[in-house]
């Protein structure tokens, strides 16, 4: 490790300063803030766009002052210095602020308001540049800044002593990503005054020289310097360009050392058998497999063969038929004499899973021994459901039928995870909906292994090529891009309430129509009751942006709704049911087979139906407040119905205002039925996150440089170099900046992530 990167920022820039930059940043290194990079830069010269920036967040912005007057305030004692800034822009158009047009209002104007502002009314001279540091907010219909931060462009700490005019004109501005008590300026002295103090020149470069000089990058020190203070644009974009790079690279090769270790490992190879259960499976399907399912199972046959793990992700829209590939890469293991473990993030996801496959085995699923009773078409095969809120003899039973080998599939929840939970075999575990569970609850399962045991990894939620590299970067990917024949089309439809009020009861009327042509409805709540904060499922958060008036607004509750059908006229007569996750098991299940056998007509849940559930006969699913979710959910959501060759109709209900941020999510769902172009646009809209960390949505990225939707050619050229480096030095012993670097950047948190699979 090198020790001026671990140095405490205190030995380079003062105990002062480093305690700012601690209590504001949360930065107590030279390496941390070394690596706090601006997140653009403004040029002296130039004057920030007042209409494009975004309301309701700290900006930085350079802009003229037009005007400037002082008033008294009348209700105390003091007065209120209003200046009035310009960036030149004589434009005049539309400005949107909470989705309300302002048309009319000046762009390019911004007001200011200081109170008590003495020096502001002695520096803010009309005809004077400078940088404004602060929030924007919006006050009848008018942009406005509040006791902002700022410096006028003539003083320190931008002065250049003997530089001519021209130069310092062109001189790049750094922008920081900053607090509202600490302004981009005064991280850029900080940041002035360790490049002045630190020991660069020391610093280990994680770049191997062959690949440096192949890309023609810059030296790190000299990387480190250009891009906290560049001279022009292109210096900035060199450093970037390299240091970029250099965090693809070092994330790429923790992937690629992943890729290897597991590699490394012993498994027990699980061989097709000509005569077993999954040959009497194939030979009893009712249809034929897709091109992409038979491709699918034959990489997954090859890799269950193999004597050291299969670690694969398979992605899939829903209904695309991950579950009869699973299926059969578990009946290979149970033939070779082991066990396969389904791991599901719900009761009412491992109940259908265990109905789903001992319907689709049929007679293949009687009672039988380890590893199939018989050969051919007399082979069998035991499938065990296993979940928290089984009766105690039940459990007891399924637990011993585990772990005596007698039960070849098991099925279960969490309840899989319990230290008193053992297998006889455990060859393959089969991860559904993998974003549901951590790295402890998978290693958990790993653990009740002979021998690491094969993985796969199952999601219908569509994941860009860049995220996957990213992301699942340890783990083979497999894609199902095709649906099954029977699978019908789904429209989708946004109705908005607050422009059309009177479609509310014409949803109703139209939930009737398809209960009278022999089709079910499922509706669709963000919360249970009237009284909680919503039922989001595990590991969905609510999506990013809510403002103040979206999180107080009242939301539809499964048990509001419920009450409220039961005395829609148009519904009258129509068997109806709440489902929720708060229920007695029993009662679930219970409401879930009246659903499945069609006696129950309309179904009132929360999103415990948003993943495998699979009910042939439901044709339109309504979704009140869709805008509380996020676009991965409402694209799960929708793809319940349409499943039995009958169209699917699905309504986004909102009540926002046309043009509000939110709906643009439901607008984005409702343009297109592909799961891949709206993963994409999922990114887009959560700002990437922590792409490697916890956090769902808006946040501040683990992600540096690097952004997985931008960068492709950047991540796949440092996966290549990855693989190429780890091939020749597993251990990483002939590059050990690299292996440091990649200790440093996996802490715990991150490390998790490449677990996750």
């Amino acid at each position: 490790m090198n020790a001026e990167l671990d140095l405490a920022l205190e030995r380079r820039i003062g105990k002062r300063s480093a305690a700012v930059i601690e209590k504001h940043l949360g930065i107590t290194t030279v390496e941390e803030l070394l690596n706090y990079f601006p997140r653009r830069y403004l040029t002296r010269g130039e004057l920030t766009p007042i209409s494009d920036i975004p309301l309701d967040e700290d900006v930085t912005l350079i802009a003229r002052v037009l005007s400037s007057s002082t008033r008294t305030m009348r209700a105390r004692k003091g007065t209120i210095t209003d200046v009035v800034i310009s960036d030149d822009d004589g434009q005049a158009g539309l400005r949107l602020v909470g989705g309300t047009d302002y048309r009319g209002k000046v762009p390019g104007t911004l007001k200011i308001s200081f109170f008590n502002g003495y020096r502001a009314k002695a520096e803010l001279l009309p005809g004077r540049r400078a940088l404004f540091s602060g929030k924007v907010t919006s006050f009848k219909g008018s942009l406005g800044l509040t006791n902002p931060d700022y410096h006028v462009l003539e003083e320190e700490p931008f002065s250049a002593g003997g530089q001519d005019a021209g130069k310092l004109a062109a001189m790049p501005i750094p922008v920081y990503p900053a607090t509202a008590k600490l302004p981009s300026w005064k991280i850029q002295k900080v940041v002035a005054a360790l490049l002045e103090t630190a020991d660069l020149a020391s610093l280990p470069d994680p770049v191997p020289p062959a690949v440096a000089e192949r890309e023609g990058f810059l030296p790190l020190h000299q990387a480190y310097r250009l891009i906290h203070a560049p001279e022009t644009a292109a210096d900035w974009k060199q450093a970037r360009e390299r240091l970029r790079y250099q965090e693809a690279l070092v994330l790429q090769s923790a992937l690629a050392r992943r890729r290897a270790q597991l590699a490394s490992e012993e498994a027990t190879a699980r061989r097709p058998r000509p005569d077993g259960v999954r040959a009497a499976f194939d030979r009893s399907l009712p249809f034929t497999l897709t091109d992409g399912q038979a491709a699918v199972g034959k990489t997954l046959a090859g890799e269950l063969a193999r004597d050291f793990p299969m670690n694969r992700l398979l992605q899939g829209e829903v209904g695309s038929g991950k579950t009869v590939v699973a299926l059969r890469a578990m009946l290979q293991v149970v033939d070779a004499g082991g066990q396969a473990a389904l791991l599901a993030p719900t009761e009412v996801l491992a109940a259908q899973h265990y109905d789903s496959i001992r319907r689709t085995l049929g007679p293949l699923s009687r009672d039988g021994l380890l590893g199939g009773l018989g050969a051919g078409d007399d082979a069998t095969v035991q499938v065990t459901l296993l979940t928290g809120s089984m009766p105690t003899a039940a459990r007891r039973q399924a637990m011993l039928d585990a772990a005596s080998g007698t039960a070849g599939i098991v099925i279960g929840t969490h309840a899989l995870l319990s230290d008193n939970v053992s297998f006889y075999d455990l060859g393959l575990i089969v991860v559904d909906e993998q974003h549901r569970f951590g790295v402890e609850q998978r290693d958990a399962l790993r653990a009740k292994a002979r021998k690491p045991p094969h993985l796969l990894v199952m999601t219908a939620t569509p994941i860009p090529r860049t995220v996957a590299m990213t992301v699942f970067g340890d783990l083979e990917t497999s894609t199902l891009d095709e649906l099954p024949k029977g699978r019908a089309p789904i429209t989708t439809h946004l109705v908005g309430l607050a422009e059309n009020p009177a479609w509310a009861g014409r949803i109703w009327a139209r939930a009737r129509e398809e209960i009278d042509a022999g089709h079910q409805v499922y509706v669709v709540c963000p919360k249970i009751g009237t009284d909680d904060d919503g039922d989001f499922s595990p590991g969905e958060a609510e999506p990013p942006g809510l403002d103040a008036e979206e999180s107080q607004r009242a939301l539809a509750s499964v048990t509001a709704v419920v009450e409220h059908l039961q005395g829609e006229p148009s519904l009258s007569g129509v068997p109806l049911a709440p489902l929720h996750g708060r229920q007695d098991p029993e009662l679930k299940s219970a409401t879930m087979a009246g659903f499945v056998d069609n006696t129950v007509k309309l179904l009132v849940s929360t999103t415990v139906i948003e993943v495998g559930v699979d009910v042939h006969n439901a044709t339109l699913m309504v979704i009140l407040d869709a805008d509380r979710f996020g676009i991965s959910q409402l694209h799960q959501l929708r793809g319940r119905v349409g499943r039995g060759g009958l169209p699917g109709t699905c309504l986004l209900v909102t009540a926002l205002e046309p043009g509000h941020p939110s709906r643009r999510r439901l607008e984005a769902v409702a343009a297109t039925t592909d799961g891949f172009v709206l993963s994409q646009e999922d990114l887009k809209l959560r700002r990437e996150g922590d792409i490697l960390g916890a956090s769902q949505s808006g946040g501040r990225s683990t992600l540096k440089l690097l952004r997985v939707l931008e960068h492709e050619d950047v991540i796949a050229r440092a996966r290549e170099d990855a693989q190429d480096i780890v091939a020749a030095d597993p251990f990483l012993s002939r590059h050990p900046e690299l292996a440091d670097a990649i200790e440093k950047y996996l802490n715990p948190e991150k490390e998790a992530f490449l677990e996750r699979g």
